[in-house]
């Protein structure tokens, strides 16, 4: 699945298009490198996303192209 796609699907990013705009911005970073919103994301993949002065870092467990607001949490995993 797209980095910006999954981004949305896990609730991670609001919007596809916020998503999209991150990527090319370089505020995304897959395995330490910056990736683009079309990046094929895989389960074990650790992201990092840079919002402002915050950075979340998460560690990818599933790939699900649907998930509701109670499933969206289970798609991933904070890392510290």
């Amino acid at each position: 699945m797209r980095l910006d796609k999954w981004l949305k699907v896990s609730r991670l990013i609001k919007r596809r298009t916020v998503a999209n705009e991150a990527c090319d911005n370089q505020r995304v970073f897959a395995n330490g490198r910056p990736v683009k919103a079309s990046y094929e994301v895989k389960a074990g993949d650790v992201l990092e996303l840079h919002f402002g002065a915050r950075t979340v870092k998460v560690e990818v467990l599933g790939v699900n192209e649907h998930a509701g607001k109670a499933d969206a949490p289970a798609m991933y995993r904070e890392v510290v």
